[in-house]
């Protein structure tokens, strides 16, 4: 299945919302769009192809409604999802959907770009789950690519699970929250090794956790 979604935010009217495929969005306030799941992707095979504006001076909130699951397919294991944001001039984005959860046996890739202008806001929050309960087998790679203005702000890769150079059942990492703000000048900070926010060349800061298993809500934030 091929699944294609758009998302336009611009000042003084609701957001634009057009869909074709497994994923929609509902308004669910002036400035806020929850992702709804209306089939079951992706699964192996699937491509999802995600884009979300916010014009100069407008705001957004995305949320979802409930986790992404990616199964494996018939034929292939591999599903693959680009996410492509652009946030304009003085605009606000603040992205944070319930986690993906790659099921024993898929493999889920995601490439996501982001465009923001130089006085812009973001928070963009990515959770991840390999492997349900007792499953293994399950991977997962994940690639941000951010640009501000014209000016490179990241290239970030990690994989999780099967396949990854990394991976070890014992010990490796089988779930990540990662969360890209922009402008935030915090200092570095380090719970553990596992636990890291880093401040970015060009300004704002990547926080990113891994751990075997994703940290209930009330915890999750530092």
């Amino acid at each position: 299945m091929r699944t294609e979604l758009s998302i336009v935010a611009a000042p003084g009217g609701l957001p634009r919302i057009d869909a074709v495929g497994g994923l929609a969005g509902r308004h669910t306030g002036i400035d806020t769009v929850h992702l709804i799941g209306t089939a079951a992707t992706p699964l192996g095979g699937d491509e999802l192809h995600i884009t979300i504006v916010v014009r100069p001076g407008a705001r957004l909130v995305v949320r979802s409604v409930a986790a992404t699951i990616a199964l494996p397919g018939a034929d292939t294991m591999v599903s693959n999802a680009h996410w492509h944001f652009e946030i304009g001039e003085g605009a606000e984005l603040d992205f944070d959907p319930e986690p993906t959860i790659v099921a024993g046996g898929a493999h889920h890739h995601v490439v996501t770009t982001v465009q923001v202008a130089p006085d812009a806001r973001l928070r963009l929050r990515e959770r991840v789950q390999v492997g349900r309960s007792g499953e293994h087998g399950g991977g997962w790679r994940g690639d941000l690519l951010a640009d501000l203005g014209e000016m490179p702000l990241l290239r970030h890769r990690l994989e999780l699970g099967s396949g990854a150079s990394t991976d070890d059942r014992l010990g490796a990492a089988r779930a990540l929250d990662s969360e890209l703000v922009y402008p935030d000048d915090r200092p570095a900070w380090s719970a553990t090794v596992d636990e890291v926010r880093l401040p970015l060349a060009a300004g704002g800061s990547l926080t990113t956790r891994t751990g075997s298993r994703l940290r209930p809500p009330a915890l999750a934030k530092g």
